[in-house]
């Protein structure tokens, strides 16, 4: 198993299909939620992932501050692996990757609200009600760096 951490302008073409198969088998084809998945953003994101002998299998992106939210934000977090740690890995790299690159004191993110548990457990706390967003029940969540 391999842990890779690029900026979108280091990515080679191969990794970045492979990026954007995986985010649209998951966010669109199996939650069946038809959306602009690839948006502008992934050209200021660090894009961290794992990937093994069969592929790569899970997935999030770091922004900046200023692109979605006043704080660094997190978000695409896939783990087709499910229930293996790989997503909890994933975003302890991305918190990481938020402080080194970006000093961020506060990261802000949109959970899917039956992830909570996922963010709680890395230091995430809800910040808002449950809203819809793409016909997705969502919550607002932020994890202050000491």
């Amino acid at each position: 198993m391999q842990l890779k951490c690029k900026h979108y302008r280091h990515l080679t073409t191969d990794e970045l299909h492979d990026i954007y198969r995986l985010r649209v088998a998951v966010f669109v084809v199996e939650q069946v939620c038809p959306y602009q998945e690839i948006d502008g953003n992934d050209r200021a994101a660090w894009h961290i992932w794992l990937k093994d002998e069969e592929g790569l299998f899970a997935y999030l992106r770091v922004l900046p501050p200023g692109v979605t939210f006043e704080d660094a934000s997190i978000g695409r977090v896939i783990s087709t692996r499910r229930h293996h740690g790989y997503a909890t890995m994933l975003l302890k790299e991305g918190i990481k990757v938020a402080k080194e690159q970006f000093g961020a004191k506060r990261i802000t993110i949109e959970a899917q609200t039956y992830a909570r548990s996922l963010y709680e457990k890395v230091g995430f706390v809800q910040t808002s009600g449950e809203f819809m967003e793409d016909g997705i029940p969502h919550i607002q969540m932020t994890l202050t760096i000491i």
